[in-house]
């Protein structure tokens, strides 16, 4: 009983957006299917592929409905920084994401950009999932989902525990 011999070989594929790519292929006389080349359809647009946004059909990237809007103050029921209160300053509808006021800080190390200047280490807010928070009350101590009030035209935001708008 003899072995294949796997001489590997530089094919050309047309798989790929913007023409032919070379491709290690393994020549056998009986290749399997897992030793071809894999044939994998090409992203469209810039950006990595677990970079893109869900798109209308306008092609604009579709903004996810959040319970809480800017100036609001939360606090974070998991994670990390579960318990802490802030104030939102960001919302960032694209991702569903937040930033909150001294929540979440992360450090970055700067190198120095000029001749004789040093470098800094900063701290900035990161954001955070908006399913990570919950509304907060300062007058009652107490966190609570939102509730709406629809007896004015901009639609009021309210706690649903004490009704503090």
């Amino acid at each position: 009983m003899t072995m294949p011999c796997f001489s590997p070989q530089v094919g050309l594929s047309s798989s790929s957006f913007f023409g032919r790519r070379a491709c290690l292929q393994l020549k056998t006389q009986q290749a399997p299917l897992f030793a071809r080349c894999p044939v994998q359809a090409a992203a469209i647009g810039p950006g990595k592929k677990w970079e893109h946004y869900d798109l209308t059909k306008n092609g604009k990237p579709v903004r996810l409905p959040m319970h809480v809007q800017r100036g609001d103050m939360v606090q974070v029921i998991s994670g990390a920084q579960k318990g802490k209160t802030g104030k939102i300053t960001t919302v960032i509808t694209k991702t569903g994401q937040i930033v909150v006021d001294g929540i979440n800080l992360k450090t970055k190390h700067n190198k120095p950009r000029e001749k004789g200047e040093t470098g800094q280490i900063t701290q900035n807010e990161a954001p955070i999932h908006h399913s990570n928070v919950m509304l907060y009350s300062e007058d009652q101590k107490v966190r609570s989902k939102v509730g709406h009030r629809y007896c004015h035209h901009p639609i009021q935001q309210l706690c649903s525990r004490c009704a503090y708008v």
